[in-house]
C-alpha cells in the first residue's frame, strides 16, 4: 500500500490514505495509454466532412461537344472530375470515427494513468469538497489553499454533495470537475494535477479492483 496524505480545503493535513498498489502503483503501460487516448480523440471527431461527387454536382446533362472532329479529347460531361466545377474523386464523406478497444485494455490504461500521476507526484487526496453556496470566489480560495496548478482535475464521489462545487468551478479557466464514474485516461493525463476526494478514491478502487 502507498500511503498518501489527506488534506482539507484549507490545505491542512488531516489524515492519510492507503492507495492500492494494483491500481495506483503499477508500471504505466504506454501502449494501453496510447490506445485509450486515441480512442477518445477519435470519438470526438464530428465526421461531418463531405464533398460532392460527379453524380451530385449540378449541370453537365449533355455532352459538351461532339465526339470526333474537334481535335480535342473526348468529353462526356463538363461535371467530370477534370473540369472546373466538376465532382471530386474519392473525396471525404460523412462517417463515424468512434470505435471501442478491449475492456481489459481500457482498465489497464486507467490504472496506468492513475499510477503515472502518483509516480510524478501530481496526485492528491482531499477529505471532501464542500461549498455552502455556489460562489466562484470560494472555489478559487480552495485552489489557492491547496496550491493547485493550472489545468487541475477534481474528482468527487458519486453520492457526495458537490452541486455547489460544480457551479463554483465552471467559470474558472483550466479547472475541471467530474465524478468518479466519469474519469477517463485523456483528462487524467491532460491535467497537471489530479485531486480526488477520499470517497472518489474508494469508488475508483472498487471499480478497478
Amino acid at each position: 500500500m502507498a500511503l498518501i496524505d489527506v488534506i482539507n480545503q484549507k490545505g491542512e493535513v488531516v489524515g492519510s490514505y492507503d492507495l492500492k498498489d494494483e491500481i495506483f502503483a503499477i508500471e504505466p503501460h504506454k501502449d494501453a495509454l496510447y490506445e485509450a487516448v486515441k480512442m477518445q480523440q477519435a470519438g470526438k471527431r464530428q465526421g461531418t466532412h463531405s464533398v460532392k461527387g460527379r453524380s451530385e454536382v449540378s449541370g453537365g446533362g449533355r455532352k459538351p461537344y461532339r465526339q470526333k472532329g474537334t481535335g480535342r479529347a473526348r468529353q462526356g460531361s463538363i461535371r467530370a472530375a477534370q473540369w472546373r466545377g466538376g465532382g471530386i474523386v474519392f473525396g471525404p464523406t460523412p462517417r463515424d470515427y468512434s470505435y471501442r478497444i478491449n475492456k481489459k485494455v481500457r482498465r489497464l490504461a486507467l490504472k496506468s494513468a492513475l499510477s503515472s500521476k502518483v509516480l510524478d507526484k501530481e496526485f492528491g487526496v482531499l477529505d471532501q469538497i464542500l461549498i455552502e453556496q455556489p460562489k466562484t470566489k470560494e472555489f478559487t480560495a480552495i485552489i489557492k489553499a491547496i496550491e493547485a496548478p493550472t489545468k487541475t482535475l477534481f474528482v468527487v464521489g458519486m453520492d457526495e454533495d458537490s452541486d455547489n462545487a460544480y457551479l463554483s468551478a465552471r467559470n474558472i479557466p483550466d479547472v475541471m470537475m467530474m465524478n468518479s464514474k466519469g474519469i477517463n485516461v485523456y483528462d487524467l493525463l491532460n491535467a497537471n494535477k489530479v485531486f480526488m476526494t477520499q470517497q472518489a478514491v474508494k469508488e475508483v478502487e472498487e471499480a478497478l479492483a
